[in-house]
């Protein structure tokens, strides 16, 4: 229970208390002008109606805005929960926009390294032609030098 709950119970708890010491003088019988006649009641059990009435109409006001509080928290809620699933929509197509932006540059990318690789294997290949015939015309080379060598140790050896 609230404080306000406890409040109003101690409340109530006390005028009804005032009310029952005082009842003799709340029964009392008086003349009660009503601004175009007048009446014999208790004055006590009339202020004690008009007041009961008040907070009764208080009571039903409270529990009408709190009524309509609720219900606005209700549509609100709804309408929350409208939003966050169009919200949760939009990131997951956003999520699955990036996932094939990413694959596709990931796919440029594989393209692109395949062809260089490509290219850097054909250049290796032409580099180790290259470097075969030359180490053959090298090899070429130093075996005339050497057999031309020889002759002259030859022919030097001869003479």
């Amino acid at each position: 229970m609230g404080l306000r709950s406890i409040v109003f119970i101690v409340l109530f708890i006390l005028v009804a208390a005032f009310a029952a010491l005082n009842w003799g003088a709340f029964t009392a019988t008086t003349t009660l002008s009503l601004g175009f006649g007048a009446v014999q009641a208790p004055l006590g059990l009339v202020m004690l109606a008009f007041s009961a009435a008040v907070a009764l109409v208080f009571f039903a006001f409270a529990i009408y805005v709190q009524t309509a509080a609720l219900l606005e928290s209700r549509k609100q809620m709804k309408e929350l929960q409208v939003q966050r699933e169009l919200a949760e929509k939009a990131e997951s197509s956003r999520i699955t926009q990036l996932q094939q932006s990413l694959e596709a540059g990931f796919n440029r990318l594989a393209g692109l390294l395949e062809a260089y690789k490509a290219e850097l294997t054909a250049h290796m290949d032409s580099l180790e032609q290259t470097q075969a015939q030359h180490i053959t015309e090298t090899g070429n080379g130093l075996s005339a030098a050497i057999g031309e060598l020889d002759e002259r140790l030859t022919s030097h050896r001869g003479t």
